[in-house]
């Protein structure tokens, strides 16, 4: 069964009880359900989250071997991270960036991503369905 490797950068842990005006009251384990829902039966979920950059980049590496696509909410380091986007760009597979919030409409430093440089497509502002149309995504994109 092919792989999808579900990324979250720092501060996600705490979705649900972090900012709820802006993240929503869900949890990051509502996530993990939403992509497997998501993904059917022809793809696996590997949902993972970490607070270290370098952590991220050794899961993008790990996801060169095991992933057919990365879903990746890289969370702050969207914006200061060229370290994440150059582990994407030695990836072969599609990449697809989500942001639950609308990064738009809020501080001018969130209007940049590093990590858009390297994605597939972008989903920013539509709360945790943003992670269901990502997944929807890459297994539209890496169907045999």
């Amino acid at each position: 069964m092919k792989k999808i490797h579900v990324l979250n950068g720092p501060n996600l842990n705490l979705l649900g009880r972090r900012q709820p005006e802006i993240y929503g009251r869900e949890t990051l384990e509502d996530v993990e359900l939403l992509c497997r829902d998501a993904a059917g039966e022809s793809h696996d979920i590997l949902m993972r989250q970490s607070n270290w950059e370098g952590q991220i980049v050794d899961w993008i590496h790990e996801a060169r071997e095991t992933a057919c696509g990365i879903v990746i909410n890289p969370a702050a380091l969207t914006h200061t991270s060229v370290t994440i986007l150059d582990a994407l760009n030695a990836f072969d597979g599609p990449v697809i960036e989500v942001h639950i919030s609308q990064v738009h409409k809020r501080e001018a430093f969130r209007h940049h991503s590093y990590v858009s440089l390297r994605a597939d497509g972008v989903i920013a502002g539509l709360g945790l369905e943003g992670y269901a149309a990502a997944i929807r995504r890459v297994v539209s994109l890496t169907r045999d």
